[in-house]
């Protein structure tokens, strides 16, 4: 692991970064235009003093990056593809794919739209609708994205084999909601030409659920844009949203952002949630609701 390349590689990736790109208030007596150490830290849930061991590249200090700490520094610095796997050659980490799985290397333009748009629910997902990035409101609104590697990352894959899944939409709009996923990822299925992850995917979504495997059959195909969502929330009942998407050039990452008519009620949830935030809607032991 060459630690010196890689202690300078992050040093002059930080230098150019401003606090305005990451959503960072500028703040008084900054010396320096780029970020700071624990700007950095704080960005990928790293420890200052372990962010700061590996940029001064000691082989003494005996760090030794995981490929996730990688990826999070990779996000956290906005690394474009060739930054991003130059930085895994320096730690001598194997190059994780672009385009595939939770840990995707999310584009540092939607990465940059995710800190702009910080007052609505944002979140970047993979065409698989595998979960990479999203901010506070979208946590508050949908509750965190399960820790899940595997077909299990997807959140097409937990719709049709784990019904808890479901409970974030009324009864109701299940179908319609199974409709659109099984046609999204026809769409995908195609664009990825035989990709053999969501082959396998495909094939044991058939197995399990006879619900998926008559939608597959009958080869509706539509790429999903726009959606009108009923989300039910915990303590706020059903919020009705509109979900937007913005597609990457190769289409397989996009960006999801829940909005409501000015004036509507679910403006007004939407503002209530950012106070409410991810705070637990339980009551403790032995108080009356």
């Amino acid at each position: 692991m060459n630690l010196p390349e890689l202690g300078a590689f992050l040093r002059t990736r930080r230098d150019r970064i401003r606090p305005a790109d990451v959503g960072l208030p500028h703040g008084p007596r900054r010396r320096v235009p780029g970020l700071r150490r624990e700007e950095v830290a704080q960005l990928a849930g790293l420890s200052v003093d372990y962010y700061t061991e590996l940029e001064r590249g000691s082989a003494k200090s005996g760090v030794q990056p995981s490929a996730q700490t990688l990826g999070a520094l990779a996000r956290a610095l906005r690394l474009n593809r060739d930054e991003r796997d130059h930085l895994f050659h320096l730690a001598e980490r194997p190059v994780p794919p672009s385009a595939h799985g939770a840990s995707a290397h999310v584009q540092p333009a939607l990465l940059g739209l995710v800190d702009r748009l910080s007052n609505t629910p944002v979140r970047v997902i993979t065409d698989l609708h595998e979960t990479l990035v999203e901010n506070d409101l979208a946590r508050a609104l949908l509750g965190d994205s399960p820790a899940r590697r595997g077909p299990a990352a997807s959140l097409v894959y937990r719709w049709f084999t784990d019904p808890q899944t479901r409970e974030i939409y009324p009864p109701e709009d299940h179908a319609h909601h199974s409709r659109v996923f099984v046609a999204d990822l026809q769409a995908a299925a195609a664009r990825r030409g035989g990709d053999i992850e969501v082959t396998k995917m495909i094939a044991v979504l058939r197995r399990r659920s006879e619900e998926f495997a008559a939608l597959w059959d009958t080869h509706d195909v539509a790429v999903r844009r726009m959606d009108h969502k009923r989300i039910v929330h915990p303590m706020l009942g059903v919020i009705e949203l509109d979900c937007f998407n913005l597609l990457s050039e190769d289409g397989r990452q996009r960006l999801l952002w829940f909005t409501a008519p000015p004036g509507s009620e679910g403006a007004e949830q939407l503002e209530l949630l950012s106070v409410i935030g991810t705070q637990q809607m339980t009551v403790p032991e032995g108080e009356a609701p």
